[in-house]
């Protein structure tokens, strides 16, 4: 089977809340890897939720539905505050930015809980400013930015990181709707040690197979590189 867009791979998922510190429910769900337990976990953080952005979004789905097969990782993914996907509605309503601390924090506390191993951030967009705000202050390995747009995310923000010796990596696209590589370059110079991948044809939203591989395929070289190249068939 080749593995494309809505391709489904084993997995044991289960349907899990989270609890904020400020008495919220937020809706998810837990990917892990079927008879053995996972080498490192990936807490996915969501695109804008008032520009369609959920827990569902495409690249957070697709590793859901291929990286514990693929990768032997877990996957945890969740709706923030207000957001609705088919697995239900969080509670509360967009906080922009500022009220989602708490459901970082939230997110963090299940893996502990969990014991879940090697947490590290995935943001995409809006998810990648609640990585740089608020990832610093939890047991993380590191973060994992897809198309940064530096709205919310401040240079003190991004200074911050600089004193801090976990990996932070970056992909920009080429053609990115909000920083692309020549201006995050700029941005990202206060951080060292950051590392930006410039992603050749990317956009922001990565739509294609292609790209959902390349982006796939650089997550797990940061998080896993042994399980590198990924296949691109199942049986």
């Amino acid at each position: 089977m080749e593995i494309r867009g809505a391709t489904l791979l084993p997995a044991e998922r289960t349907e899990i809340e989270l609890r904020t510190s400020d008495g919220l429910t937020l809706v998810g769900e837990l990917a892990v890897p079927v008879d053995h337990e996972p080498v490192a976990t990936l807490v996915t953080l969501h695109p804008l939720p008032t520009h369609g952005g959920f827990m569902d979004s495409h690249i957070i789905r697709k590793a859901a539905a291929r990286l514990p097969a693929l990768a032997d990782l877990a996957v945890l993914r969740f709706n923030t505050r207000g957001t609705t996907s088919p697995r239900g509605t969080s509670d509360g309503a967009f906080g922009d930015g500022v009220a989602e601390e708490a459901d970082v924090a939230a997110a963090m506390s299940f893996v502990a809980e969990r014991g879940l191993p090697a947490p590290w951030l995935l943001g995409w967009s809006f998810g990648t400013e609640l990585a740089l705000k608020y990832g610093r202050q939890h047991d993380v390995r590191g973060a994992i930015l897809l198309s940064p747009p530096l709205h919310r995310a401040t240079d003190e923000d991004l200074r911050g990181w600089a004193g801090d010796p976990r990996p932070l990596v970056a992909l920009i696209p080429e053609f990115d709707d909000y920083l692309r590589p020549a201006e995050a370059a700029e941005r990202f110079s206060v951080v060292p040690h950051a590392t930006l991948i410039p992603v050749e044809e990317g956009k922001h939203l990565w739509v294609g197979e292609k790209q959902t591989s390349r982006v796939l395929s650089e997550i797990v070289g940061v998080v896993n590189p042994a399980a590198l190249p990924l296949p691109t068939e199942w049986s």
